[in-house]
């Protein structure tokens, strides 16, 4: 189905949410949520924190997460800080963010455990240090 706009859904700095977040829309939180996320594009303020898993089709981290993080595409900023296991499609990790966890790799259609990333198969996920 095509979309006749791009819709987006900001919740600010001063707004604390405790409970589950689903959104067909992009999200920029800016405040403090307790409660897991899903959505198309998430952006994540630099003073935002959220307690739970996140789930999006890309997301952009710049604050701390506490809880595991699933993405096609995944931009972890310089501020970000996260506790807890990241899957991934794509990766990009900007210089001096932190991340206490496990990152692995998502396969799509197979059903069994992803396997740690050999240095001579191209075919294995990328990660993009940036500057």
């Amino acid at each position: 189905m095509a979309s006749t706009g791009s819709t987006f859904s900001v919740i600010g700095s001063d707004v604390t949410i405790k409970g589950d977040i689903t959104a067909s829309a992009d999200l920029h939180i800016d405040g403090q949520i307790e409660g897991d996320i899903a959505c198309a594009s998430l952006v994540q303020g630099e003073s935002s924190h959220i307690a739970g898993a996140i789930s999006a089709e890309s997301a952009r981290i710049g604050g701390a997460v506490t809880g595991s993080i699933t993405a096609r595409e995944l931009v972890v900023l310089q501020n970000a800080r996260i506790e807890g296991d990241v899957h991934y499609d794509t990766l990009t990790i900007e210089q001096g963010a932190a991340v206490e966890g496990r990152f692995a790799h998502r396969e799509t259609g197979k059903h069994h455990a992803v396997e740690p990333a050999l240095p001579d198969d191209d075919s294995e996920p990328k990660l993009h240090i940036a500057s």
